[in-house]
């Protein structure tokens, strides 16, 4: 039973750790563009070299 007394607490923490973290990708815009990733991974000619 003590060590409920040091697991809920770290647990809480942890969640909202995650919480801040997905309110943060939230805020900076990742989940914008979900159609453009998903023809993103279909396309054949990648851009992985810089121009000559």
């Amino acid at each position: 039973m003590e060590v409920l007394s040091l697991l809920i607490p770290v647990s809480l923490c942890l969640g909202a750790v995650g919480l801040f973290g997905f309110f943060w990708t939230m805020r900076s815009k990742q989940y914008e563009d979900p159609d453009g990733d998903a023809a993103r991974i279909l396309r054949t000619d990648y851009d992985d070299h810089p121009a000559d």
